[in-house]
């Protein structure tokens, strides 16, 4: 009899994940899952910022103990193991040096890149000898000439794809996507057939391993409030006043506390050394917030080679409609022409696809705006 191949699972205590390990088995594969465990409030000095609603958060031993329950009724082992200064080292920090810059950075990127296809991948190999990783991620990969490439998942709305642009081809030939082919609606359904009890378990939402947070009390814990003037870019007054510019993003119109005014603002601008936002009304935002340029650094082409067609889909943020545009390669920068798009702001990764295929993304540098 053929030995089993080994795959070690990333297992969550979500439905995704859980799905995974049932799928994987299908397929003939010896399952083993790993809990991971990254982030410890008291460790990390986390106080404040957390939701009352204790079901939303992110709660270790509630989740573990939901894995437990999946492995028994699908005969798995299942281990934990925690990242805890990993993280911190390689994920957060990172994270709350760049919001102190005043850049909007995306920690999920880089838990993807550092811990799941990193530290966790290395573990897995060290301890259980596997031939292959796997990921609750919804995304698929497919062999053409040979060589492996990341593509878009079934469901478009659930793709994430988008967090996985940092990946090397080493670490992407390691891994397999269950979900590739499967919605959300379909995962549940699964679940539920099989009599998995997290089939209708609330999404888990929020920072990668965090959990869901009140986010500008979150980052209170890493970073001093520091008020300065929110000024409307047009008119040069005053209309408000906000506690750190680290606390607001590009593009944003909500939680200004910009009390008493009749029409709705945008953030449009912040000026770290004056220590100044600001902000732009709705009749005004697409001459201040629209761009069809970008300056890309760190860019990582993930089959370590940029295609000869230079015609892309471009996404800035998660779940963004796909826009159509073209780049090019200037020393250590990528250089994105795009069609017109609101609130493309520095910190932000841009992620580039071809043909149903994710080439990789890199970190907005520069944003040339249309009214420039």
């Amino acid at each position: 009899m053929l030995k089993k191949k080994r795959v070690v699972l990333g297992i969550s205590g979500g439905v995704d994940s859980s799905v995974c390990a049932y799928l994987l088995q299908k397929q003939g594969y010896e399952v083993i899952g790993v809990f991971m465990q990254n982030w410890d409030n008291y460790v990390n000095n986390d106080f404040f910022g957390h939701t009352k609603n204790e079901d939303k958060q992110c709660n270790v031993y509630k989740d573990f103990s939901d894995v437990e329950k999946v492995s028994k009724i699908l005969n798995f082992k299942v281990y934990k193991v925690d990242f805890i200064k990993e993280y911190w080292d390689n994920v957060f920090q990172y994270t709350i040096e760049e919001y102190k810059k005043g850049e909007t950075p995306n920690p999920d990127v880089l838990c993807n890149k550092y811990i799941k296809f990193g530290s966790f991948l290395k573990y897995a190999k060290e301890k259980f000898n596997c031939d292959l990783i796997a990921m609750g991620h919804y995304a698929g990969s497919k062999i053409i000439n040979k060589k492996k490439y990341l593509t878009l998942a079934k469901d478009s709305e659930k793709d994430q794809t988008y967090f996985l642009c940092w990946i090397n081809q080493q670490q992407l030939d390691k891994c397999l996507f269950p979900l590739e082919k499967y919605t959300k609606k379909e995962v549940r359904e699964i679940a539920a057939q099989i009599g998995l009890p997290n089939h209708d378990k609330t999404e888990s939402t929020g920072i990668c391993f965090i959990g869901e947070r009140k986010f500008t009390s979150f980052l209170q814990n890493y970073i001093k409030p520091k008020e300065g003037d929110v000024i409307d870019i047009v008119t040069k007054k005053k209309v408000g006043t906000h506690i750190g510019i680290m606390y607001y993003t590009i593009g944003q119109n909500k939680q200004l506390h910009l009390g008493g005014l009749l029409q709705k603002y945008y953030v449009c601008l912040k000026d770290k050394k004056k220590n100044i936002i600001y902000v732009v009304s709705e009749e005004e935002k697409e001459k201040f917030l629209s761009s069809e340029k970008c300056v890309v650094k760190d860019f990582n082409w993930i089959n370590e080679e940029a295609p000869k067609e230079k015609e892309v889909l471009i996404r800035f943020r998660h779940r963004q409609t796909l826009i159509k545009g073209t780049f090019e390669i200037k020393k250590d920068n990528i250089i994105l022409q795009y069609e017109k798009t609101l609130s493309v702001t520095n910190g932000q990764f841009a992620v580039l696809y071809q043909n149903g295929i994710c080439l990789g993304g890199g970190i907005v540098k520069k944003v040339i705006l249309c009214n420039k």
